[in-house]
């Protein structure tokens, strides 16, 4: 799953001053600059700078005869007058561009309404601002968000209306969730950031490759006012995962159960029973390497073992101590007999409940397939069904969750993806629906061609032609029907 990587602009406008004094004098602008948010030497409000109107219109920057009359004067002020009064041309430089609505922080700035016509004076004798093709007083050249007057070198624009820059900074440029500083500018002066495809966290570039943790369950960093846990084997949890994360073996049972009933309203019930052990890392990685068959991700999760081994299992769970870290982890021995073509099912411990429960539904169904002589069939086949059934009991816990309804029902042998609720299940915190959705977007996204194509496959299948009669020409064919 790629994340996202996105940029943000400014637009950075000049200000030109000049003084009338029965001749119009025009002054200097500065240079134009890339980086919009430059720390601005402060001056004089006389002395605030933008673009200059004369550089647009030439006539309005000509010299006026100093031999002027009173009448000639009026005149001047009410051809400024209706000057001002026509209404500004779009800005031509946008302030915002390439970056989604949603990830720029929503903040109202202090609504300033600009002079209107009928307030408007005639500039008269003094010192005058043009910029916004418009002629200003300088103390009426005000920013939209502090209204007060902008007397910097250069000010930003957003929707026609002018800011100083520290405070267009801080209405529009994103902050990063990680660091909670403003994201920086890149070398072509562009703000960029990364972010999550699902959480749409975002975060500086440089929070990739600073060691920054990420939540072995939902991915997201860790930002610097939180601490997350430290589990024995290194692997970071965040505090909201750690809620609901099943920590030891006789806790996980209590999963077990639920989703061994919800395989039964599938009419799909195992009769043998499977030891179900919550291990460790290592052990869950020594047990691989003693499992002759099998295909697996780079990081595996769950383990459905055919072969006779002895497995260390977590037998009490473990408590947090000092520094967030997991202490008095306590392990036991836990020998397998071969017994069917099943010996055990292996899950890591520490993951929240509901993908705890997928990584389950998923080894549980390769067990299924293998006790009732599932045989031959390839690896996308066989992930992509274990995938799919994963996929359908998040289904049925997202829908219980967010319905509050612990009754369980059945699905019949014709159904397509219909799954039963289990009579474990309550309502769901909004963190766990979101996570739900999480992981169903991993399974539904999965880039890989056994765990990604397979569930594609299989989900195509089944809700064509319904779970059971897919399952029947699987076992027929060794193939999804199409």
């Amino acid at each position: 799953m790629g994340w996202l990587n996105k940029i943000f602009k400014g637009s950075v406008n000049r200000v030109s001053r000049g003084h009338y004094d029965g001749h119009w004098h025009e002054g200097n602008q500065s240079e134009h600059t890339r980086d919009a948010y430059d720390e601005s030497d402060s001056e004089d409000i006389a002395r605030a700078i933008a673009l200059s109107l004369a550089e647009q219109d030439p006539n309005k920057g000509k010299a006026i005869d100093p031999d002027y009359s009173l009448e000639e004067d009026e005149q001047l002020a009410r051809a400024l007058q209706e000057s001002l009064n026509t209404e500004s041309p779009p800005h031509q430089n946008a302030p915002v561009e390439n970056v989604p609505t949603e990830s720029i922080p929503a903040r109202e700035p202090h609504q300033h309404v600009l002079p209107s016509s009928g307030f408007r004076k005639p500039i008269g004798h003094g010192r005058f601002l043009s910029c916004m093709d418009e002629v200003w007083h300088p103390q009426c050249f005000k920013c939209y968000a502090c209204n007060k007057p902008i007397s910097e070198y250069e000010f930003a624009m957003h929707e026609d209306q002018p800011y100083h820059k520290s405070c267009y900074k801080d209405f529009f440029h994103p902050k990063c969730d990680v660091c909670k500083n403003f994201i920086p500018t890149n070398q072509n002066g562009l703000i960029e950031y990364r972010a999550h495809p699902f959480w749409m966290q975002k975060y500086c570039p440089s929070h990739e490759d600073d060691g920054t943790p990420r939540c072995c369950s939902c991915e997201r960093m860790e930002p610097t006012d939180i601490k997350y846990i430290t589990l024995d084997d290194g692997r970071k949890l965040c505090l909201e995962c750690l809620t609901s994360a099943t920590m030891d073996s006789p806790e996980c049972q209590h999963l077990y159960m639920d989703i061994q009933e919800f395989f039964e309203g599938l009419n799909m019930k195992v009769e043998q029973q499977v030891p179900l052990l919550l291990v460790e890392r290592q052990a869950l990685n020594e047990a691989l390497e003693a499992e002759k068959s099998g295909h697996h991700l780079p990081e595996t999760r769950g383990l459905c073992l055919s072969e006779e081994q002895i497995v260390r299992t977590i037998l009490k769970r473990p408590t947090i101590g000092p520094g967030n870290r997991i202490m008095d982890m306590i392990t036991g021995p836990y020998k397998l007999v071969r017994r069917c073509e099943v010996t055990a099912i292996l899950i890591l411990y520490g993951l929240p409940r509901l993908q705890t429960g997928s990584i389950l539904a998923h080894e549980m169904m390769h067990a299924y397939l293998r006790l009732k002589g599932y045989r031959s069939l390839s690896p996308q086949v066989e992930e992509g069904i274990c995938q799919v059934l994963s996929h359908l009991w998040l289904e049925s816990e997202i829908i219980a969750g967010a319905s509050g309804n612990a009754a369980s029902s059945s699905a019949s042998s014709s159904s397509s993806s219909a799954a039963p609720t289990s009579s474990k299940k309550g309502a769901k915190t909004e963190f766990e629906k979101k996570l739900g959705a999480f992981i169903k977007n991993q399974i539904e996204t999965d880039s890989s061609v056994e765990y990604g194509d397979g569930f594609r496959a299989g989900i195509q299948a089944v809700e064509q032609y319904g779970l059971r009669s897919t399952l029947d020409h699987m076992r027929l064919t060794g193939s999804f029907p199409y």
